[in-house]
């Protein structure tokens, strides 16, 4: 009998939805059974009652079989650390895309956007939710040597799907504003691939090398010439390190 592929889920970032997947799940999927899936409020999903990372991780988590693999890129990270904290039994590995533990930077934390900052974000997402969006594309691709190849690609992405609900926007704000990880990273027990990029400027590789020293079971790739989409930019290194890694 053929022998079964391993789930592999992936979550996009705030305001983003499952289509910024595509080329990684088309070049996993000879050796996975691979889910690109929208957070609640994002893509055609309603938000749920409760728009907490609680929430979004025990969402996540039941929409998978036991032992799946998560990829989670930037606040889906977030939600799939969460999700292998609250639902170990679901989650037997995670990629950590261009994640953090704290998205916040802090007297204690400098990896991180300065907290002014993303409460900036939120006062114009109220007024100009497409605007604002459009801002934070422009920061996730800052620094790469393909940035406007990349923006184009990520407002491709917004355009093919609809538009994220504003209470999901809020709610992602406000998991990035008020999640800090940090303490329960040592019990994150799963294998965890950390990969991110050296010219992040948005999620700076400092949270990388953070949470490769600080789980138990991590490491860590880092690739030298991407920023905060290497999905997109550089889909060939991350596709053989998650192979590699699963694989091992």
């Amino acid at each position: 009998m053929p022998v079964a592929r391993p789930v592999l889920a992936l979550v996009h970032g705030w305001g983003m939805n499952a289509r910024v997947f595509d080329a990684l799940a088309a070049a996993l999927a000879d050796a996975f059974d691979v889910h690109a899936l929208d957070l609640p409020g994002h893509g055609d999903r309603a938000p749920l009652p409760e728009n907490t990372l609680a929430a979004w991780a025990g969402d996540l988590a039941h929409r998978m079989p036991p032992a799946a693999v998560v990829l989670g890129w930037s606040l889906g990270g977030q939600v799939a650390m969460r999700a292998a904290l609250d639902h170990p039994d679901r989650i037997a590995r995670l990629v950590l895309l261009t994640s953090t533990p704290r998205f916040v930077a802090s007297a204690d934390w400098p990896h991180g956007m300065a907290a002014a900052d993303l409460d900036a974000f939120g006062a114009a997402l109220l007024a100009d939710p497409r605007g604002t969006l459009g801002r934070f594309l422009a920061l996730q691709t800052r620094g790469a040597p393909d940035a406007k190849t990349l923006l184009h690609a990520l407002r491709r992405v917004l355009t093919e799907a609809p538009e994220p609900a504003s209470a999901a926007l809020a709610a992602g704000l406000s998991i990035l504003r008020d999640t800090d990880l940090r303490a329960e990273a040592k019990r994150i027990a799963q294998p965890t691939l950390v990969i991110h990029g050296a010219l992040d400027t948005l999620t700076p590789a400092g949270a990388g090398d953070w949470l490769a020293a600080h789980l138990p079971q991590a490491r860590a790739l880092t690739l030298p010439r991407a920023g905060h989409a290497p999905h997109l930019s550089h889909t060939d290194a991350v596709v053989a390190g998650i192979r590699d890694f699963c694989h091992a």
